[in-house]
C-alpha cells in the first residue's frame, strides 16, 4: 500500500504518476488532478481536457485564451 500525497489515504490500489521528472503517488484521479493539473489563467478552473497553450500560458478553452491574450485561438470544432 502507498499513501496518497494529497489526502493521505493509505490505499492498496494507489498509483504512481511521473510528471516533469517528479514521481507522485495518488489514490484517485481526483487527487492527481487536484495536485498536478494546470490551472486556466483566465477563469481559474483545472485544465483536465486538452486545453490550449499560448506562449507558455495554459487555458481551459479557446474562449479563455482569446479573452486573456491577443491571439486568435480557435477550438477544434470551430
Amino acid at each position: 500500500m502507498a499513501k496518497c500525497e494529497v489526502c493521505g489515504n493509505d490505499y492498496d490500489k494507489s498509483f504512481e504518476l511521473v510528471a516533469a521528472g517528479a514521481r507522485h503517488t495518488f489514490d484517485s484521479f481526483e487527487c492527481a488532478i487536484q495536485a498536478i493539473a494546470p490551472i486556466c489563467e483566465h477563469c481559474g478552473c483545472k485544465v483536465i481536457g486538452h486545453g490550449t497553450e499560448v506562449s507558455g500560458r495554459f487555458f481551459c478553452c479557446a474562449h479563455c485564451a482569446r479573452s486573456a491574450t491577443s491571439t486568435d485561438v480557435k477550438d477544434r470544432a470551430a
